[in-house]
């Protein structure tokens, strides 16, 4: 682990990427302790300051109901990844667990589990997300609901493929000779092997999560006012282009900030860890 760590820190890109996820994710954390309008979190109206443009102290500008638009957006990165940890939390096992019985398992078992997968994966990831979030109440947790369903199929296609490769290989063989149980070799035995594909993944898909969250947000099925969300503050402030640009332009570039630092740290994963996705 340190050795990857300097070998980042070494890498110009993976360096960009490793600040730009530590300001993000320091930021959502101490967010408290930083922005100067705590309480413009929530459902707060200062119509003697709204819609102000980026001035101090308010350095973002201020929203159309006088918020501190500084403000909303670190809550609101504290929001993106409390779902993005949550989302990923479920999916991955789920995706693993099910790519590993049917790659390893083979037979109906992995008929079964792969054209069940099939289907999801047929279906685009955010048209999926947009018919449960029309059936569900659109809250934070439903999205989470929403946005997990449609990201362990792709788990489950990474590790099946994987595991197809490893069970054939002499160290899984070896274990059969010797009795070892098919749960001791598919967790034990050809789960650690595919962990770097697995953690690099996870690294990408973690800004992606960001994305398609804000994406239902923007079109009104993500988290709901008066909570801070990038996307549905990026969907209000666009009606009020070009003139009020900060409501627009500021969300727009947290949200590239946190996938574009996910993105640099998963790409330099990917080439030190050897992972050929």
């Amino acid at each position: 682990m340190s050795k990857t760590f300097s070998v980042l820190v070494r890498n110009p890109l993976s360096l960009i990427g490793l600040i730009l996820v530590a300001l993000v994710v320091l930021s959502a954390i101490f967010a408290d302790f930083i922005v100067p309008f705590p309480d413009h979190q929530g459902a707060v109206v200062d119509f003697v300051n709204f819609n102000k443009a980026p001035e101090w102290p308010y350095i973002f500008g201020t929203d159309l109901v006088g918020r501190d638009l500084f403000t909303r957006i670190i809550y609101a990165y504290r929001v993106s990844l409390i779902l993005g940890i949550v989302v990923l939390a479920i999916a991955v096992p789920i995706g693993v667990a099910i790519g590993l019985a049917a790659g390893y398992l083979g037979g109906w078992t992995e008929y079964v589990l792969m054209r069940i997968t099939d289907v999801f994966l047929s279906i685009p990831p955010l048209v999926l997300a947009m018919s449960m979030m029309g059936l569900l109440e659109p809250t934070l947790t439903n999205g989470m609901i929403a946005v997990t369903a449609m990201w362990w199929p792709w788990y489950t296609r990474l590790v099946y493929n994987l595991a197809r490769g490893e069970k054939e290989e002499g160290y899984v063989l070896a274990a059969e000779v010797i009795g070892a149980s098919r749960l001791h070799i598919m967790f034990r035995e050809i789960l650690p092997n595919c962990v770097p594909s697995i953690l690099t993944k996870m690294t990408l898909d973690f800004g992606f999560v960001i994305l398609i969250a804000s994406s239902l947000s923007f079109l009104g099925l993500g988290v709901q006012p008066p909570t801070p969300d990038l996307g549905s503050m990026v969907a209000e402030g666009a009606k009020y282009l070009p003139d009020s640009w900060w409501l627009t332009v500021f969300p727009g570039l947290a949200i590239l900030i946190a996938v574009f630092g996910f993105n640099l740290i998963g790409d330099a994963l990917r080439e030190i860890l050897g992972v050929d996705q």
